[in-house]
């Protein structure tokens, strides 16, 4: 380690280059800056997709925010909590604005996050070598998912409170342990005061350290092996003189101007609905939730909040007489595995054995379709974090891959959105078999992906990326 060397400004040199040199002397702001932002070298030819990732880290910083001045004011107790949330709206000031922007926050950092992973899936973003980099982001979902449900209950309005007992109850379909379990999150046989304030303390303080921990690896992964692109070229095998990607640019100025712009659009959206639709329509605000929890009056139409419905549809959609559907899909698909697939035999025997176990659990007098719908539940979500392996395309961005391909995550994006709007509505019979149709298209296009995904005719992947300046 080098001895401690003193930067020697000139006498009239300004205040603030001193102050900043005196900084670096002990601690590497300006590289830190230049290393994460100021000078990393990003591919030129981003468009609004690229956006969002910026967009999230706003909202975020929003969310700790708001979230702190909430916190002031709010009293975790099943007595005081839905009185405190009134006592904020009407007599802390601006509490009901800060309450709103919390409120719409949240499902804007949902809203930017399924646009973020949506991007990922059309330019290959978790291919080689960005693997790290999605299942960082795969954990950063999984948290915000756990931060939404924990947050959910602290209003205490009856659609929290009622949401939390169907969802918690859940974990007791799970053979042997899931009573206790149940009764080990609630912290009491039913959703109470022991529940609400371990809630409280997960949504406060333990789930956003996790999730700052994570953004921190996502953005230290992603500066590693560097960001990708519309066209999935990887531009540092093409460098200059300089040492630079000759397909590149440096952040700043460049993506600190094209983001803000971004940024500005966000935000009037955003404030439009703060002042103007801050409970849009019952999706973002439950109507219900003006209403203190009763733990004796139940609502008619339990529903979770708009960004959990797609899994949450698919968990209602296992029906008893989906099961046996659904003998005969894993049935022919391990068929399908054993004639198409290039696994040794030993992988695939194994495969085979897990199916008839899974077939034989799946009847009736062995596990219930409740158990198997938890499953589905976990599984439509965990699902997400094999696509690095799943993909076989050997092109990475849909701009080069076959016509039909465009087709099948059209089919898949709808059938995603038409499981969250049925989420949001009373079930019917023609509604879940919609759901099951749409939760069928939903597990099809993963776990048919290493067979379609290299499929077809793939147009030629040009040697430099495609850059029509603006």
């Amino acid at each position: 380690m080098a001895a401690f060397k003193e930067t020697k400004f000139p006498a009239d040199a300004p205040v603030a280059e001193k102050a900043l040199g005196w900084v670096d002397d002990r601690f590497p702001l300006t590289k830190l800056w230049n290393d994460q932002w100021g000078k990393y070298y990003a591919p030129k030819n981003f468009n609004f997709w690229y956006i969002f990732g910026s967009l999230a880290m706003l909202v975020l910083v929003l969310q700790i925010v708001t979230g702190i001045f909430l916190t002031m004011h709010y009293k975790p107790d099943a007595a005081l909590a839905f009185n405190s949330v009134e006592y904020i709206m009407r007599e802390v000031p601006w509490g009901w604005l800060v309450r709103y922007m919390h409120s719409t926050g949240a499902s804007a950092f949902f809203i930017i996050v399924y646009l973020h992973m949506t991007r990922g899936l059309l330019y290959g973003s978790y291919r080689k070598p960005r693997e790290l980099i999605w299942l960082f982001g795969f954990a950063i979902f999984l948290c915000l998912m756990a931060e939404a449900f924990f947050g959910y209950l602290l209003p205490w309005g009856q659609m929290s409170y009622w949401g939390a007992q169907v969802i918690v109850n859940l974990f007791g379909a799970i053979p042997l342990i899931g009573p206790d379990l149940s009764l080990w999150i609630r912290g009491d046989y039913v959703v109470s005061d022991a529940t609400l304030n371990r809630f409280f303390a997960f949504h406060v303080i333990a789930i956003p350290l996790v999730l700052l921990g994570l953004v921190a690896a996502h953005l230290i992964a992603l500066h590693e092996v560097g960001s990708s692109n519309p066209d999935g070229i990887e531009v540092k095998e093409n460098l200059g003189a300089d040492g630079h990607p000759v397909d590149s640019i440096p952040s700043h100025p460049y993506y600190t101007v094209h983001d803000l712009f971004g940024v500005s659009i966000f935000l009037v959206i955003f404030s439009a609905v703060v002042f103007f639709a801050p409970e849009m329509g019952g999706y973002f605000l439950e109507y219900n939730n003006f209403l203190p929890g009763d733990s004796l009056k139940t609502p008619l139409h339990i529903a979770p909040t708009w960004y959990f419905t797609p899994f949450y549809s698919v968990l209602r959609a296992t029906t008893a007489d989906f099961m046996y559907v659904l003998m005969g899909v894993v049935a022919a698909y391990v068929v399908f595995i054993w004639l198409k697939s290039r696994l040794s035999t030993t992988v695939k025997s194994i495969i085979a054995g897990i199916a008839i176990v899974a077939i034989i659990g799946m009847l009736p007098q062995v596990l219930d379709a409740k158990f198997w719908g938890v499953v589905f539940f976990g599984g439509s979500v965990v699902i997400l974090a094999f696509l690095p392996w799943l993909d076989h395309s050997p092109v990475k961005s849909i701009r080069y891959r076959p016509t039909w391909h465009k087709y099948i995550y059209a089919i898949f994006g709808l059938s995603f959105l038409i499981l969250g709007y049925l989420g949001t509505q009373a079930p019917t019979d023609t509604k879940t078999i919609v759901s099951q149709v749409c939760t069928l298209i939903y597990f099809s296009f993963f776990l048919l992906m290493p067979w379609w995904s290299a499929m077809g005719q793939f147009k030629t992947v040009p040697s430099r990326v495609t850059f029509h300046p603006h």
